[in-house]
């Protein structure tokens, strides 16, 4: 027998907890659609995310080491790739919506700009008397109003449940994009559990990164004590192993354990909080979704580990600063010069977008590549 999304849709019903989103249950779309033949609206959702020009883009865009380095450090698509596999495993065990929790997970970095979190600080700047910038804003942006696919409509029309879970952090400032949503103290259990999957994703790869850039030596690493953790767990596996043939199992157990610490965790907090429906959890006086406190700890030491030692070290910091002029320079010649700008962002959508907010929309889905080669021909040239 065919699975079809009615199949699918009572196999959920059976199978999610209480306190999970069923798919069946979505409050639907800006604009209503027939339903699939075969499947539910979450996966629906994740199948357009995938499709979007915004998410191929994210191969282009860097995450720590700048894009076209070198062949093997993360982009944001590869670290997306990577916040899906840990949290759609994570919401199998937990009985989350996995449809949901992938489809935030490959969704949570489409509004990242060119250059990381650089590019970011750039547009933050350059737009602070012009509504702001936030990547996770942004990302809501291009599902609701840049990525259009459909003729007679704007958007992806997303379901309303993911498009709210892009506001992770919570909805201060979204402006238009989020008048569609209801504010609550903390955010879906799905979108709580990919917050928390994409922070020990980065911890443990930007390790990794880290070391093949060289900025880190495994003896620095040795001040850690998840590094220290995964160590002794590599040890047990492979007692027989040398200390070089160890090490990749080492950086694979920083990303293990506390993936089972999470798992473990809000499966305990979940069961003692004894909800009935996914509502429960969104004025709950916590969120639920959490590593324990040994674990949070070293999340933390780990995050101010690499803020030291890897995103301020001295070669990222340079390529860092001549990307911030590249960007800041291309923003301020766009806005001076609309015909220099694809036809798309020289008019103002609805009559409401400022230039200000057109020029960021263009450069913020800008790939690196692109970025620093617009920078060439228009900025460059004209010296």
């Amino acid at each position: 027998m065919l699975r079809t999304r009615q199949v699918v849709e009572a196999d959920q019903e059976a199978y999610l907890a209480p306190y999970a989103l069923r798919s069946s249950s979505t409050q639907g779309r800006r604009h209503p659609e027939p339903d699939d033949t075969y499947r539910p609206a979450f996966a629906r959702d994740r199948d357009r995310i995938v499709h979007c020009g915004a998410f191929r883009r994210l191969e282009y865009k860097t995450q720590v080491v700048l894009s076209g380095t070198g062949d093997n450090y993360r982009t944001r698509l590869t670290h997306s790739l990577e916040v899906a596999q840990i949290a759609r495993s994570a919401a199998r065990t937990l009985r989350l919506n996995e449809d949901l929790v992938e489809a935030l997970a490959l969704a949570h970095d489409l509004g990242h700009p060119p250059f990381g979190h650089t590019g970011e600080d750039v547009l933050r700047d350059v737009m602070k008397d012009h509504g702001g910038f936030e990547h996770n804003v942004q990302a809501l942006r291009i599902v609701d109003l840049l990525e259009s696919p459909y003729p007679g409509r704007q958007g992806l029309n997303l379901c309303l449940e993911t498009r709210e879970s892009f506001l992770k952090h919570g909805p201060p400032k979204q402006g238009a994009v989020g008048r569609d949503f209801v504010k609550r103290r903390h955010p879906w259990l799905e979108a709580q559990l990919v917050d928390l999957a994409d922070s020990l994703a980065y911890h443990s790869h930007d390790v990794d990164d880290a070391l093949r850039f060289g900025v880190v030596t495994v003896k620095d690493l040795e001040e850690l004590e998840l590094w220290e953790r995964a160590g002794q767990e590599a040890q047990r596996r492979y007692p027989q192993a040398s200390a070089e043939e160890r090490l990749r199992p080492t950086i694979h157990q920083t990303l293990h354990l506390p993936i089972m610490d999470l798992v473990e965790e809000t499966g305990k907090r979940l069961g003692d909080a004894n909800f009935s429906s996914p509502q429960d959890s969104r004025d709950h006086d916590i969120r639920l979704v959490s590593f324990s406190p040994d674990m949070a700890r070293m999340q933390r030491q780990m995050q101010r580990f690499l803020f030291a030692r890897f995103y301020r070290a001295d070669r990222v910091v340079k390529d860092r600063r001549s990307a911030r002029t590249t960007l800041r320079e291309l923003f301020l010649h766009l806005l001076e010069h609309p015909h220099d700008r694809a036809d798309w962002a020289r008019q103002p959508r609805q009559g409401q977008e400022s230039e200000e907010r057109l020029v960021c929309d263009y450069v913020a889905g800008m790939t690196d590549g692109f970025a620093q080669r617009e920078h060439q021909r228009l900025v460059q040239g004209a010296r």
